[in-house]
């Protein structure tokens, strides 16, 4: 009995982790969908997956109030070497720019200009490169908000790629995990040797079913509640009594920051939703601002020979054009200035830092969400598997 009682504590609790994670996509005979979750008569959707949304809000939210603040990090910025990171791309962005314009608007007149005011022209073009993505970047600085939705891009990614948040999960509370696998055959061990105490002084065959009722019950139960409780640690004569996952914040502190910010926060989706996202709109018309006073400085050198040749109208013309040509091509050419942004955000440092200066009842709510809402379905579910095998201990036993 304690040997059976073991192996089905340790089998419910590695089930509950198994539904708890998989499988990634809904299994099994679909009848309709509820608020965007498929319901059937048989199948199983991992809680992580099926909620990937909330667990990511969950995420994101404890990140963004209480490990960083995004317009904080971006001031981080120094404009003069985020120009130096892009120097290279703009200068060929701005040579062709210059030559596309020409050669559409005044051909002609451009073929036969001397080279040296060609150069000069480009020279003068490249002195204002500078200027002009100082003053973006510092726009863009004052103006983070408005064009980046950082749980926005956190929480699509989430779900369009619902393996993520699994990952996230499991890398924090790997030690945890295997806590849970482990603890419930020596729960179950346990408590099956109680039983069977029990069954030499009383040995009704309904006590089977009943006891691996308990025995399943209780060790998803024991398992689940040590590794976040106590909340705070406390002296037990020569023990230390804490939560297991608390016990180890500094460690998950590193994993979650190394997760998030290589998985999850990197320079390159940030941008990617800066141009794509929800609010590039809003970036848009910034960067078209400032691409409309660079414009008059970049024509400054064409300006005496464009007007004579085009004409007032012709020549509003292409400075139009030439504002829409560097919104176009600056994007292109952003991820010049990855590494850089990513070294001067210094994100996972960050996060980090915040995370194991978090009290404990804050830093529960990292991975404890992962079990919260349908903890009792987990334990509820070992129960009722220890019941199906205190049915097969009466033919056993009885």
């Amino acid at each position: 009995m304690p040997l059976m009682s073991g192996i089905v504590g340790w089998f419910t609790n590695v089930l509950a982790l198994e539904m708890t994670f998989r499988p990634v996509e809904f299994f099994g005979v679909e009848l309709f969908r509820l608020k965007d979750q498929p319901w059937g008569f048989f199948g199983w959707q991992g809680i992580i997956p099926t909620k990937a949304k909330k667990m990511a809000t969950i995420t994101v939210t404890l990140m963004t109030e209480q490990l960083f603040d995004i317009q904080e990090l971006f001031k981080r910025l120094k404009p003069e070497q985020f120009y130096s990171a892009m120097e290279d791309g703009l200068i060929l962005m701005i040579d062709q720019i210059i030559k596309e314009v020409a050669e559409e608007y005044m051909p002609n007149t451009w073929y036969y200009l001397p080279n040296k005011v060609k150069n000069e022209v480009v020279v003068m073009a490249n002195k204002a490169c500078p200027e002009f993505l100082n003053a973006f970047i510092a726009d863009m600085q004052a103006n983070i908000h408005n064009v980046l939705d950082i749980k926005e891009m956190a929480v699509t990614a989430c779900v369009e790629n619902r393996s993520l948040v699994n990952k996230i999960f499991q890398e924090c509370g790997d030690k945890e995990f295997a806590f849970i696998r482990k603890s419930g055959f020596y729960f179950g061990f346990l408590f099956g040797a109680i039983q069977m105490g029990i069954w030499f002084v009383y040995n009704e065959r309904w006590l089977l079913p009943v006891c691996g009722f308990v025995v399943g019950y209780l060790t998803n139960f024991l398992a689940l509640k040590v590794i976040f409780r106590p909340l705070n640690p406390y002296k037990c004569g020569p023990f230390n009594i804490h939560g297991i996952f608390l016990k180890r914040q500094a460690e998950v502190s590193e994993t979650f920051a190394r997760v998030n910010c290589r998985e999850l926060l990197t320079t390159e989706k940030m941008w990617n939703s800066i141009l794509t996202g929800p609010k590039c709109k809003n970036f848009q018309v910034l960067l078209r601002a400032h691409s409309i006073v660079f414009t008059d400085k970049l024509i400054g050198g064409l300006r005496p020979i464009a007007l004579k040749t085009l004409g007032a109208d012709q020549f509003a013309m292409m400075k139009e054009d030439v504002a829409e040509k560097v919104i176009t091509m600056l994007p292109e050419i952003i991820d010049l200035s990855y590494l850089y942004t990513t070294e001067a955000l210094d994100l996972e440092k960050t996060i980090c830092e915040k995370m194991r200066a978090l009290t404990s009842q804050e830093f529960e709510r990292v991975l404890h969400p992962a079990f919260e809402e349908d903890e009792f379905t987990l334990i509820l579910i070992g129960a009722f598997l220890g019941c199906l095998v205190g049915v097969g201990q009466i033919f056993m036993f009885g």
